[in-house]
C-alpha cells in the first residue's frame, strides 16, 4: 500500500468513512488544518485561539459527519462550510459586537514578521473592518482558494450575492488600503 501521503483525498475520506481509518483522517487533517485555521483567523479578526479551537471543533464535526460526503463538491468546500458554520455557531453564542469601521480594532494575537510584515498587518486590520459577510466571502475565494460557486455552496447563498460581496469587500479594502493622492 502507497504512503498515506501518496493517498488522494478521495481515496483517504472513503478508507476513514467505511472503514473508521483514524490515520486516513489524520492525513486529512495535516493536510488542509493549516487552510482552515487561516480562514478562522481571518473571520475571527486574527484571535488565534478561537480559530484553533474553531479548527478543531471543525475537524471533529467533519469526522463525524465524514459518512454524509456525497463528493458532489470538493471535499475543502465540504470542510469549508463546517468550520463556517462552526465560527457562526461561536458568534451566535457569544453575541459578539460588530467592529464598527470607526472602532479600534484588535491586535492579532500574532503580528507577522519579516519583509511585507508591516503591509500583512495592515491588510489583517483592514479585513476586520469589512462586514461579517465580505469578510467570509474573502476567506472563502481568497484564504481557502475557493471558487466563486464552491463559496456560494460553502457558505449557503447564492452564487451572485458572493461575487457582491466579493467586489464590496475589494472597494472597502482598496479605500482603505490605498493611499490617497494628494492635490496640491
Amino acid at each position: 500500500m502507497p504512503p498515506r501521503s501518496a493517498s488522494t483525498d478521495a481515496a483517504l475520506i472513503l478508507a476513514a468513512s467505511r472503514h473508521g481509518d483514524r490515520e486516513a483522517f489524520a492525513e486529512l487533517v495535516r493536510r488542509h488544518q493549516s487552510m482552515v485555521r487561516a480562514v478562522l483567523r481571518r473571520l475571527t479578526n486574527g484571535d488565534a485561539a478561537l480559530a484553533d479551537d474553531l479548527a478543531q471543533e471543525a475537524f471533529l464535526l467533519a469526522w463525524r459527519r465524514l459518512g454524509s460526503l456525497r463528493f458532489e463538491a470538493r471535499f475543502t468546500t465540504w470542510l469549508y462550510r463546517i468550520a463556517f458554520n462552526a465560527w457562526q455557531s461561536e458568534r451566535r453564542k457569544t453575541h459578539e459586537v460588530l467592529l464598527g469601521e470607526d472602532e479600534a480594532m484588535p491586535e492579532p494575537d500574532a503580528a507577522p514578521s519579516g519583509p511585507g510584515a508591516e503591509e500583512r498587518m495592515d491588510l489583517e486590520r483592514a479585513l476586520a473592518t469589512l462586514p461579517d459577510a465580505e469578510r467570509a466571502a474573502i476567506a472563502a475565494c481568497y484564504a481557502a482558494d475557493l471558487s466563486h460557486v464552491e463559496a456560494a455552496e460553502a457558505l449557503g447563498i447564492p452564487l451572485g450575492t458572493v461575487k457582491t460581496h466579493i467586489l464590496r469587500a475589494k472597494e472597502r479594502l482598496r479605500a482603505r488600503l490605498v493611499p490617497k493622492k494628494e492635490t496640491p
